[in-house]
């Protein structure tokens, strides 16, 4: 047995986790979202991450990334030292990619503000 938070919507449901033979009964959640979320965090809980990289432009120090998807919750750490890694050295803008497929899990690092574009 596991307890958990849906965090699908606002709602915030409290989701028990019961597996009987390898068949898995949620209760709790309010909607089928929820049981999909309680089944994927046992089974395959994924994350996704929003943070900021280095940039050589001393007038935007830091640009705003995000993922274009989730990834493995247990390689949230290794993806944020691919980013910790990288400098932005052009004028990139919202959605352009800064690192394509991090490390080969299926998502790209992408800008998520116009900021080095709009400062000139």
């Amino acid at each position: 047995m596991k307890e958990t938070v849906c965090i699908v919507c606002p709602r915030g449901c409290k989701l028990r986790i019961d597996e009987s033979g390898g068949d898995l009964a949620v209760t709790g959640n309010a909607c089928r979202r929820g049981r999909d979320f309680a089944v994927s965090e046992l089974k395959d809980p994924r994350r996704t991450i929003c943070t900021t990289v280095r940039t050589a432009f001393p007038e935007v120090p830091v640009l705003p990334v995000r993922l274009s998807a989730e990834i493995p919750k247990a390689r949230i750490f290794d993806v944020m030292r691919e980013i910790n890694a990288v400098t932005v050295e052009s004028r990139v803008g919202r959605g352009d990619i800064i690192i394509k497929d991090v490390l080969s899990l299926g998502a790209d690092v992408i800008a998520s503000s116009n900021l080095l574009k709009e400062i000139q």
